[in-house]
């Protein structure tokens, strides 16, 4: 075998590891948030439980108003159930859950 095609074998064979190892893709984690409390949720927050820090708004500037429900959609490319959940209100309290695993539920609902 001369040394280029050496060469273009070692490359096709280093090509079909690296392809076979390519990790999965995390599928959209999507579930019902529902607002149990008597106060609007003006923001509403995840972060996987082995994150310090919390991830964006998932409501932007929308409200969720007292006993109403939306569909929430975490598309952040990890595959993970577990989430840490900040809930603020319209008066500026906050309610924190931890360890949620969310896939499980299908829905969450912030209590009181």
């Amino acid at each position: 075998m001369s040394p280029s095609s050496a060469l273009k074998s070692g490359l096709f064979a280093l090509l079909a590891i690296s392809a076979g190892a390519a990790p999965a893709l995390a599928e959209d984690l999507t579930f019902t948030l529902n607002n149990g409390t008597s106060a609007a949720v003006t923001e509403f927050y995840l972060s996987p439980a082995n994150v310090g820090d919390w991830e964006e708004n998932l409501l932007g500037q929308d409200a969720l108003p007292s006993g109403a429900a939306t569909d929430v959609t975490v598309a952040d490319g990890r595959a993970t159930c577990t989430y840490d959940i900040k809930t603020v209100f319209k008066d500026g309290s906050e309610i924190d859950d931890r360890g949620v695993n969310l896939c499980e539920l299908g829905a969450y609902t912030v209590h009181e």
